[in-house]
């Protein structure tokens, strides 16, 4: 299985990626071992999606990545069944 998730940093910015693992990926982040969200911590994962591949997640990701901000928003708050 694969995860596309949406995280949350410190600064309200919005960090998508792609992962095998998402509980380790996510203490990743808190620990700083990531560079985009190294300077924004803490971060919280605020939305995900699972796919059979990880080709699958990254295709979703890029997808959500050229979205605006409003869109993310509404993705993660459920306010759109499917986008």
């Amino acid at each position: 299985m694969a995860t596309t998730y949406i995280l949350q940093c410190s600064d309200g910015s919005y960090y998508v990626r792609s992962t095998t693992n998402i509980t380790l990926r996510a203490e990743e982040h808190n620990d700083g071992l990531c560079s985009y969200t190294c300077s924004r911590l803490p971060v919280k994962l605020v939305y995900s999606e699972e796919y059979e591949t990880l080709n699958e997640a990254r295709h979703r990701e890029m997808q959500i990545k050229r979205w605006s901000r409003v869109k993310k928003e509404k993705l993660i708050n459920g306010e759109w069944k499917k986008i």
